[in-house]
């Protein structure tokens, strides 16, 4: 199997030159993605693409990973609406090193004929002045040109600055640098970067004739049209300090049984014909799917380790766990595992008296839609406490009953669930 076709099979395969097909079967190709550091950490949208490396090393290849220490200074256009906020000079310092670290064991590095490579456009940016640059790419690559990429027409009649008008060329000329002294023939990325990749493509043709390539991936988006990457409006980070490794683990867990094969193609690094007959052979349960998929990937980020870590917690909380074993995790985990979903803070004085359970339901957590709909819950048998099924909707709720004199899990059958703090929740996240 090509590289080609691996990616095509994963869903990860949009566009691409002509040509880089038999260029990728006939030599070892030196290819690259840039990443601006625009944030302290990449995010799951960003995996996507780095997928696009990790499986370019495994056919033989050499990825290049090239962090925008100069670029991320301007910030990229592309599918953007507004112009981003420039951020301080020690905040991109600070960005791409943390950046950096992710992909330590992402990619493989040292000892191996086709080991990962990283680099930073600021290197021969930094002393390139403006005359200068004018010179080595402004001049080869027209207005109009410019004016015909996507990234600029859609700003167009919303406004545009020089600065990020300029992003293409800076970004073209990193390819032209890259071919030019490191002779990388390849340039990858998502789709909405396919005319910042071209410029570079046309610039190495104008200023050396030479032929170097594009590949694309499409630009993932979840089954019901929103984007791919975010929980609750919330970025899903590589950075387990951002995102802890439980809540990764959740984000796909929590996947549509639509979503699940498509994320699992692209997601996990085992051989894509086995997860082609895992995904044949479990249409009737996807749930399988999920699991092995939360598995794989939780484990390529963040460690085999955190994977064990995530189905505990996910057990104690969500399983058959007993009121014992909840009582065992430390309150802060419980806070984290339940980050994005509803968490209801509440002060010592409203428990004096000890709350109503059918107040507790309908008003304090709204995890019922009224009072009625409260008492027929309980009737029901939906309602769960630390785990304890309620039959009686008069049993008040006092300060014995939160777990270690701290909080106390809801839940209203086997999707909802809420958690009730004493005091405020942030008090636990140390």
């Amino acid at each position: 199997m090509t590289f080609l076709e691996e990616l095509r099979l994963r869903g990860l395969l949009q566009d691409h030159t002509p040509g880089i097909g038999s260029l990728l079967e006939k030599e070892q190709v030196k290819a690259y993605i840039g990443y601006d550091p625009t944030a302290p950490s990449l995010t799951i949208g960003n995996l996507v693409t780095i997928m696009l490396l990790v499986h370019l090393q495994r056919h033989g290849h050499i990825p290049m990973v090239l962090f925008g220490g100069a670029t991320g200074r301007i910030g990229d256009p592309s599918g953007k609406d507004a112009e981003r906020k420039m951020l301080d000079i020690a905040v991109i310092e600070e960005n791409l090193e943390r950046q950096r670290r992710q992909f330590d064991h992402i990619l493989r590095f040292g000892n191996t004929q086709n080991q990962a490579v990283l680099t930073n456009n600021y290197d021969w940016f930094r002393d390139m002045g403006f005359l200068d640059f004018l010179r080595e790419a402004g001049k080869h690559i027209t207005i109009s040109y410019m004016m015909g990429k996507e990234s600029v027409k859609r700003r167009i009649e919303t406004g545009i600055s020089f600065t990020e008008f300029s992003y293409q060329l800076l970004q073209g000329y990193d390819y032209y640098h890259l071919y030019t002294r490191h002779g990388v023939k390849l340039q990858m990325g998502g789709s909405d970067q396919w005319g910042n990749i071209t410029t570079g493509t046309e610039l190495i043709r104008r200023k050396t004739g030479g032929e170097a390539h594009a590949i694309t991936c499409p630009l993932l988006t979840k089954a019901d049209g929103t984007k791919f990457g975010k929980s609750e409006g919330q970025n899903i980070w590589l950075d387990p300090d951002m995102t802890s490794p439980y809540r990764f683990y959740q984000f796909f867990i929590n996947a549509t049984d639509e979503d699940a094969p498509r994320f699992f193609k692209i997601f996990s690094t085992r051989p894509i014909r086995e997860i082609e007959e895992i995904i044949a052979t479990n249409t009737q349960n996807p749930n399988v799917i999920k699991q092995l998929l939360a598995a794989d990937i939780t484990e390529f980020v963040h460690g085999l380790d955190a994977v064990g870590q995530a189905r505990e917690m996910s057990r104690v909380l969500f399983g058959k766990a007993s009121t014992d074993e909840l009582a065992r995790m430390d309150a802060a985990m419980v806070v984290e595992a339940f980050d994005g979903l509803p968490i209801h803070p509440v002060g010592h004085e409203t428990l004096a008296q000890g709350i109503d359970i059918v107040d507790l339901l309908s008003v304090i957590t709204n995890i019922c839609t009224s009072k009625s709909d409260a008492r027929r819950s309980i009737q029901g048998q939906a309602i769960s406490i630390n785990k304890n099924k309620i039959s009686d909707p008069l049993s008040p709720v006092g300060p014995d009953d939160f777990i270690n004199g701290r909080f106390l899990l809801v839940q209203n059958g086997k999707k909802h669930h809420h958690l009730v703090v004493l005091d405020h929740p942030g008090q636990y996240k140390e």
